[in-house]
């Protein structure tokens, strides 16, 4: 592993410090959004970027973003012994609940090809350089947009809005087109995907395995994925509120696993917890105990906290009084309570670690670099790839905050 001249490419980062031997990075409050999305990665020395491609023939099936554009991807072709392996990466970046929300989120790259960077760096599980990517660098590595605010699985429109919810068209306009450009001939596939894109990629799980043949080996990753429907601080379930909206108003439960909508309401059915144990294909789920994007959107945002007695927790896990901490580990036992059926299968993979982070898979310095988090001395990147290629079982779960010090914590401004 290597050294790595971390450049943050969020305006607001300030500074990084080391506190009891864990770090933690500071962002502005505001950007917390932003880091989810990735636009928080943290780059190291100079990573390959990566052009864009416009899906050309989506618009004929109505596999358009919000504002009607064409759908993309970035495409880093595989070589030698990944030539015919396959990582596709879903993007996250949060959902739209309502016609305002969506209206504005199609003025952005989170809703439009228009605004879509031309060239984005692949780090992390996507980095083309071994020494931070041992297991995966070599094969075909896709990330594909999200542009849709549903977790690629609505299918609808408002036309009086202007607005089209196509995320599950997008899902397989995207997969159709990789599959001619030599997915069909795989012989290793991973599904991968960060926050919202981690929900999709339990969505879809089963779905991209029925692709290909039973002799492709075929597994999926969801990485801050594991979105609880909890009990805020205010004892409402903001979260649940919200996926409510993007659920009703994106016409997702069509699009949703029928083991889960034969028997719970289409809200429920987009909470993870309520899907991971009858996904059939392998998947491995990471998450940190203490999930930033949880702690201050879910559990304690500010429309749950109008005197703001969880401002200072919300955004420095340091500043946490005794009772807030007190709550803050009981979401971890809710986080280990949901994982308690899906681990017992030997073919799952687990790492939840106790850190203040979001996202862990797709940035360097938490993937696979020299002072990485780890679990039983080992890095995230070990641990999907023992379990990916079944070198090992991978069921680690760390012991509560404060006792892991390789954390890598977020605090905001």
């Amino acid at each position: 592993m290597v050294n790595l001249l971390w450049l943050g490419i969020v305006v607001g980062l300030a500074f990084s410090q080391w506190v009891d031997g864990s770090v933690d990075y500071h962002f502005n409050e505001t950007e917390l959004s932003l880091l989810e999305s990735r636009e928080a990665s943290f780059i190291g020395g100079r990573p390959l970027l990566v052009g864009l491609t416009l899906i050309q023939n989506a618009g004929a099936r109505g596999a358009v973003c919000l504002d009607g554009s064409l759908p993309g991807y970035h495409l880093d072709k595989g070589y030698g012994s990944g030539a015919n392996s396959w990582l596709v990466n879903l993007e996250g970046g949060g959902w739209c609940n309502n016609v305002r929300t969506c209206v504005y989120r199609k003025k952005t790259r989170r809703g439009s090809s228009h605004f879509m960077e031309k060239e984005i760096p692949f780090t992390g599980i996507l980095s083309n350089d071994a020494a931070q990517n041992p297991d995966f660098y070599n094969w075909n590595r896709v990330k594909i947009r999200y542009c849709d605010g549903a977790s690629f699985a609505g299918d609808g429109e408002d036309k009086n809005a202007q607005l089209q919810f196509r995320g599950q068209r997008i899902w397989l306009a995207a997969i159709e087109e990789l599959m001619s450009k030599g997915m069909r001939h795989a012989n290793q596939a991973f599904l991968t995907g960060c926050s919202a894109g981690g929900l999709a990629t339990i969505i879809h799980c089963d779905e991209f395995r029925s692709l290909f043949p039973m002799t492709t080996k075929v597994k999926c990753l969801s990485d801050a994925g594991l979105f609880l429907d909890a009990v805020d601080v205010s004892g409402g379930r903001t979260l649940r509120k919200m996926y409510s909206g993007v659920v009703g108003l994106q016409g997702v439960k069509k699009n949703l696993p029928q083991t889960c909508t034969n028997h719970l309401d289409p809200t429920s059915c987009f909470f993870p917890q309520n899907l991971i144990d009858s996904v059939r294909t392998p998947l491995f789920i990471l998450n940190a105990a203490y999930d930033s994007w949880q702690i201050q959107s879910s559990l304690a945002p500010s429309s749950a906290d109008p005197h703001g007695y969880w401002h200072n927790c919300r955004l420095n896990y340091a500043k946490c009084t005794g009772p807030q901490l007190h709550f803050l580990q009981g979401f971890r036992n809710q986080i280990l309570h949901a994982v308690r059926g899906f681990s017992r299968s030997n073919q799952n993979g687990l790492f939840i670690n106790s850190c203040f982070s979001h996202c862990q898979s797709e940035r360097p310095d938490t993937w696979f670099a020299d002072h990485s988090p780890v679990i039983n001395k080992k890095a995230i990147a070990l641990a999907v790839g023992d379990w990916y290629f079944d070198r090992a079982g991978v069921k680690d779960i760390d012991c509560p905050y404060p006792c892991d010090k390789t954390c890598h914590h977020l605090v905001f401004r």
